[in-house]
Formats: C-alpha cells, sequence, structure tokens
C-alpha cells in the first residue's frame, strides 16, 4: 500500500497535492526526506506536507524570485502567506501545497500562529541582513525553526506535554548548525545569522568575516557557536522518548544528521571559507541503517 492510501488520502486533487510537497521534500530536503523515510508510511504525507510550505516559502524568499526587487519579493510572499492562511481559516485553498497543508494541519489540530511565525520570519529575511544579539536572532528562529518542530510534534505523536519544548530545541539546533555551515554562502546574501554581540566578544566584526580569510578569532566564534548547538541537542535528547516509539527513530537519526554537521565543520578545520561541511555519504548510511533497524523494531 503507498504512502497516501496509508494515511487515508484517497481524494485525487488532495494526492496531487500532497505528491507535489513529496516532490519538493525528496528535491531540497536530503537529509530531512531520508529521515522522513524512517516513519511509518502512513505519516510520512503529512510531514512532506510541512516541508511543502516551508519550502515553498523559501523559495519566494531566496530562489524563485531572485530577479525580483525586495518590494516584489515582499508583495509576492504576502500574497501567497495570506492566501495560505486564509485556506487555513476557511479549510479550503486553491494552492496546490497549501490544500495539503490544510489537510494536515485540520487533522492534527495543530494551531495556525506556528505558520503565521512562520511567515513573520520569512519576511523578516527580506530586510534583515543582521542581528544584534542572540535574543534578536531568536525571533527569526523562532519562526523559521522552532515553529517547525512544534508542527511536527502532533503528526509524530506526543506521550505527554513534554514533547513540545525538546522538539522546539531541537528545531533551534538544526537551524543554528546550519548558519555555522552556511557562513560563506550567507555573507553572498549579504547576511550574517550569527549574533554581532558575540562575534565581536571573539574579536570578529562584519568586515572581517567578509573578508573570508579564517583567523584564529573566527575560530573560536565558532567554536562557541558549536558548543551552544551541542548543548541543545543535550537539552532536547531525553525529551525524542515522549514521541510515540515509531516516530524515534526518525528524529533520532535527524538529531544526528543536522547537528552533526557542526562535526563536519571541525573536520575540515573550520574551512568554512573554502570548504562546505558535508555529512559523508558512509554517515549517511549507517545513521539510516542503524534507525531503519529501529524503525523496523518499533513497528
Amino acid at each position: 500500500m503507498d504512502e497516501l492510501t496509508s494515511a487515508g488520502i484517497t481524494d485525487p486533487l488532495l494526492r496531487a497535492s500532497y505528491q507535489e510537497c513529496k516532490r519538493l521534500n525528496s528535491l531540497h530536503g536530503k537529509t530531512y526526506y531520508l529521515a522522513t523515510l524512517l516513519l511509518p508510511r502512513e505519516k510520512r504525507p503529512f510531514v512532506h506536507a510541512l516541508y511543502g510550505f516551508a519550502r515553498y516559502a523559501d523559495e519566494i524568499v531566496d530562489d524563485l524570485a531572485s530577479t525580483l526587487s525586495v518590494q516584489e519579493k515582499s508583495e509576492l510572499l504576502t500574497q501567497w502567506g495570506e492566501k495560505v492562511l486564509e485556506g487555513l481559516s476557511s479549510g479550503n485553498s486553491n494552492d496546490v501545497v497549501g490544500r495539503a497543508l490544510i489537510d494536515t494541519v485540520n487533522r492534527f489540530h495543530i494551531p495556525k500562529e506556528h505558520f503565521v511565525a512562520f511567515l513573520h520570519s520569512m519576511t523578516m529575511d527580506l530586510t534583515i541582513t543582521s542581528y544584534a544579539n542572540y535574543d534578536a536572532l531568536m525571533e527569526y528562529v523562532y519562526g523559521s525553526a522552532a515553529v517547525i518542530g512544534l508542527e511536527m510534534v502532533p503528526i509524530l505523536g506526543p506521550l505527554s506535554d513534554g514533547a513540545y519544548e525538546p522538539a522546539k530545541k531541537l528545531g533551534i539546533a538544526f537551524q543554528l548548525a546550519n548558519f555555522i555551515r552556511d557562513v560563506n554562502e550567507d555573507l553572498d546574501r549579504g547576511r550574517i545569522y550569527l549574533p554581532l554581540d558575540e562575534l565581536a566578544s571573539f574579536g570578529v566584526d562584519r568586515e572581517m568575516l567578509e573578508r573570508r580569510i579564517l583567523t584564529p578569532q573566527i575560530i573560536d566564534a565558532l567554536k562557541f557557536q558549536i558548543e551552544r548547538v551541542r548543548q541543545l541537542q543535550r537539552e532536547a535528547t531525553p525529551g525524542i522518548q515522549e514521541l510515540a516509539p515509531s516516530s524515534r527513530p526518525c528524529i533520532e537519526a535527524a538529531s544526528e544528521l543536522y547537528c552533526g554537521i557542526v562535526d563536519e565543520v571541525e573536520k575540515i578545520d573550520y574551512q568554512i571559507f573554502n570548504k562546505r561541511a558535508k555529512t559523508s555519504i558512509a554517515r549517511r548510511a549507517r545513521v539510516a541503517s542503524k534507525a531503519y533497524v529501529k524503525a523496523l523494531q518499533a513497528r
């Protein structure tokens, strides 16, 4: 039985919407998609729907409308976001991605405010190029990453309310790991996602980063950020036990692979300006195979 049928999704239009979300996930969310495959078949389409929504919004900001002005991107994001939010309120949508999202939200009673927060962060990305401190960064990260974890919990199957805060922390850890890896690419977009005051405490400023020459100061600043990712992961890990057993292998694998990005930064000796830290195929295979065995046992 295919994933959609296993999930009780039979309407042709709705199936097409979920299939588009799955396509976006498989195309753009390599690690995320791999982790999704560790879930029971009947849960996967709903995770694809959440990814499809997030990815499409991200494309408007960074990829899809790269030739448009900030004002034009803002208008496009606002129009699309309002249409999706209206659909979440009315229960209907003509948007190919929105249709699956609405169905998922209704099935699992996911709060609409999570999607409002996400769209707010995407709007921030259009004009804000740096963050003075960690609190300011967290306004962005809450909507771009923390709410993704909160949206996922109802699908994964919480055993208690204790599943939510760890999911939020893990989402933040994933995002911060990406920021560390992507310093060079973000500079290309004119953005810095590491708190400026924390960088300054190590003697690093925008000009130093933009020279793209690795210095002892930059290495120390990266080490500080890496430890934060690991601390968040440590705090979040016990919360995985608050999820349904069939969901745990997926999240354990995602945690190891996403937070493991910082391991890869260390392996390339912090050379973030010359290399892109990547999880090796061997590590992915090792993590996935171990998780797959656990997933089979849990089912």
